[in-house]
């Protein structure tokens, strides 16, 4: 394959004719003192900002999204029901820490599991997962099997869980990625972005309690156990999460407008203030990723497919090349700041000629876009416009392809070499009379006298 790199500015400004850069200067990134951090662009799968991202962290409660998917693949799956009644077992309470985030749920508790998801998500309940495992699975250890499956399946490569609801164990650890995509997974659930997005909810009486009424543990959402205000207006949920190993997590989603964030916080600091109080990094940090990410980021059109960028030479046909130009239009998630003129782009060709017939759209090369090191995405380079097949050109090239065999070269050789030597046989070669031909006539026509 030959390389073409085109990184003149010329040809930059015709690949991104019609987009103009906006005027606003992208702002720094906030300071963010968490172990582990992610912003993500998820409605389109795109990094606006990562620390860590990769790294192993104990995700706390975080790890109750996960639990919560599961069942609601159930749920879907008709396999369960959200009205259905669920009896609280003897066994559910083990593993559980006395002090751990609890809703008082007793073994032989009636509770819809509906409200019991509610519990899980939004009061982050440690029973309500360990219930919610026995329900889908029988057993606690079946559902973590299931758990670390599906995260396997969902791409989760630094992930292994021990247990639905994330209390501490040293073997119990994810990375902010991974987090990020269970939560994406879960989100596309409408049950789950429902309960998430729940400031407060009501359990209707039970067999063993009167109504209880909880608000989330996220104060994104509403201000209820801190007495500083994290409320976010663009915030649609998702999970808190708080262990002495894991430190101060959240898992949180934005949107404005169109724009759909995600934000992973991983073991963030309390940090205290010089006024007095306390400043919950995990809050304040994902609050300030979000503002950064709306504020300074926006779609971009980087290819368009009007734009012929390459040519392809053609044989065996009266057009001597093609053009090619993008299959389709790329865009990305940039900082409006981006100057569009600085993107690189390097060009690729299957063969620097090609021969008839050429179809419109067939493929014939790619494109690469880069930005400082970074790419920014590819996309195939296909035929303008296609090219017939000469006949005379494709049947001259047949004979000419014929005759470059090494058997056929060696037959007319050889038919070459006993061709000269017929010639030659009758020309050089041919029987001369004594006298040669000169005389001969003479000879047989001479009647004179002897002497």
């Amino acid at each position: 394959m030959k390389k073409y790199r085109l990184v003149s500015l010329l040809l930059s400004l015709l690949l991104l004719s019609g987009i103009l850069s906006p005027a606003v200067q992208a702002a720094p990134a906030p300071e963010v003192m968490a172990g582990a951090a992610l912003l993500m662009d998820a409605a389109n799968d795109e990094v606006l900002y990562e620390k860590n991202a990769n790294n192993r962290m104990y995700p706390a409660s975080l790890t109750k999204v996960m639990t919560a998917l599961l069942v609601l693949e159930e749920v879907d799956a008709g396999r369960l029901s959200l009205d259905q009644i669920v009896t609280a077992s003897n066994t559910f309470s083990t593993g559980l820490a006395a002090n751990g985030s609890t809703q008082d749920i007793r073994p032989g508790e009636e509770m819809s599991l509906r409200d019991l998801l509610y519990c899980l998500l939004v009061a982050s309940a440690n029973e309500s997962a360990n219930i919610l495992a026995e329900t889908v699975d029988g057993s606690v250890s079946t559902f973590v099997e299931r758990m670390n499956r599906k995260a396997q399946e969902l791409g989760c490569s630094g992930t292994h869980f021990a247990n639905p609801h994330g209390l501490h164990v040293d073997d119990h650890y994810t990375t902010a990625h991974d987090i990020y995509l269970i939560a994406r997974a879960a989100m596309e659930n409408d049950t789950f972005r429902t309960i998430v997005s729940t400031r407060s909810y009501e359990i209707p009486a039970t067999n063993m309690h009167k109504a209880r009424l909880f608000y989330s543990t996220n104060a994104l959402l509403v201000t209820w156990y801190y007495r500083e205000s994290y409320i976010y207006d663009k915030a649609i949920g998702i999970k808190t999460g708080t262990t002495d190993e894991g430190g101060y997590c959240l898992l949180s989603a934005a949107e404005n407008g169109e724009d759909y964030l995600i934000s992973v916080v991983l073991n963030a600091p309390l940090v205290e203030k010089v006024e007095g109080g306390t400043d919950r990094r995990q809050f304040t940090e994902s609050r300030e990723l979000f503002k950064w990410g709306f504020s300074n980021f926006t779609r971009r059109q980087i290819v368009d497919t009007a734009t012929p960028l390459a040519q392809v030479g053609v044989t065996l046909s009266q057009t001597d090349h093609v053009l090619v130009r993008p299959a389709h239009q790329l865009e990305r998630t940039l900082p409006r700041d981006m100057k569009l003129e600085d993107i690189k782009q390097e060009i690729v060709l299957d063969a620097e000629t090609v021969e008839a017939p050429v179809e419109a759209g067939q493929t014939l090369g790619a494109l690469t876009l880069t930005y400082q090191g970074q790419k920014l995405g590819s996309v195939d380079l296909v035929a303008v416009s296609g090219a017939e097949r000469s006949r005379l050109l494709y049947y001259l090239a047949q004979i000419q392809s014929f005759f470059q065999y090494t058997a056929v070269k060696l037959a007319t050789g050889v038919l070459i070499l006993l061709l000269a030597l017929v010639i030659l046989r009758k020309t050089v070669l041919r029987p001369r009379s004594r006298y040669g031909s000169r005389y001969s006539g003479r000879r047989r026509n001479y009647t004179g006298r002897r002497r």
